[in-house]
C-alpha cells in the first residue's frame, strides 16, 4: 500500500513579511552622532565623554540595526553601508575610551594617533565605492557620502600629520553631513507616511 498525496497536501503556502524602510532611522542615527562630533571638532565643546554614548546608540545601534533591515530586504548597498558605519562608530567610542584611560594606563600611553590615520584611509576608500554606488539612488545620498569623503580625508591627514586645518575641514565636512542626514531621514519619513513627495531628494545621477 502507499498513501496517496491529495492536491491540497502539494500546495504550499508563501508567507512574506513586510518591513518599513530603515533608512529614515538609520539617516537619524547618523545625524545625531555627526552633530554632536562635530561640536567637539569645531571647538565648540570640549572632550569626547559625553560624545561616546551616542556614538554607542546613535551611531553604532541605530545603523546596525538598520544595516539588519536592510539585509532583510535584500538590499545590498544600504546593509553594507550602514553596517560599516555602524561599526565605525563603535570603533570609535572605543578608541576614544583606550584615549582616556578607561582600559588602563597601559592601552592609554600606548596608543599611536597615526594608526586612526590607516583606519581612517581605509574608510576613505570605501567611502569613494559607496559614493559611486550612492550616485544611483537620490542626490541627497550622493552629497552625503561626498561629504563623508571629505570628513575622512580630513581626519586622515589630521591624524597622520597634525595638520589643524584638515582637521577644521573635518568638522565642518561632518556639519555638513549631519544637517544633510536630517533632511534624508525627514524625507524618508515624510515622504512614506503621506504617500506622496514632501521633501524632494533629487533625482539620481547615475540610472540603475
Amino acid at each position: 500500500m502507499h498513501d496517496e498525496k491529495s492536491p491540497q497536501n502539494n500546495n504550499s503556502i508563501k508567507v512574506s513579511v513586510a518591513f518599513a524602510d530603515p533608512s529614515a532611522i538609520g539617516l537619524f542615527g547618523l545625524a545625531i552622532v555627526t552633530l554632536v562630533a562635530s561640536s567637539n571638532k569645531l571647538g565648540i565643546t570640549d572632550g569626547v565623554s559625553l560624545i561616546i554614548p551616542w556614538a554607542i546608540f546613535l551611531g553604532a545601534a541605530a545603523q546596525i540595526y538598520a544595516s539588519v533591515a536592510d539585509g532583510k530586504l535584500k538590499n545590498t548597498f544600504g546593509a553594507t553601508a550602514f553596517g560599516a558605519y555602524g561599526f565605525f562608530w563603535l570603533g570609535m567610542a572605543m578608541t576614544w575610551m583606550i584615549q582616556n584611560g578607561v582600559f588602563g594606563e597601559t592601552l592609554q600611553n600606548s596608543a599611536d594617533k597615526h594608526q586612526l590615520g590607516f583606519a581612517f584611509i581605509g574608510y576613505l576608500i570605501f567611502t569613494l565605492i559607496m559614493t559611486y554606488g550612492a550616485a544611483g539612488i537620490h542626490k541627497i545620498l550622493f552629497f552625503i557620502f561626498v561629504f563623508i569623503d571629505i570628513l575622512f580625508a580630513g581626519l586622515a591627514v589630521n591624524a597622520l600629520t597634525g595638520s589643524e586645518a584638515a582637521g577644521l575641514t573635518a568638522g565642518v565636512a561632518e556639519l555638513i553631513i549631519s544637517l544633510l542626514a536630517f533632511y534624508g531621514c525627514g524625507a524618508a519619513v515624510l515622504n512614506a507616511h503621506f504617500g506622496k513627495i514632501i521633501l524632494p531628494t533629487g533625482k539620481a545621477f547615475i540610472k540603475r
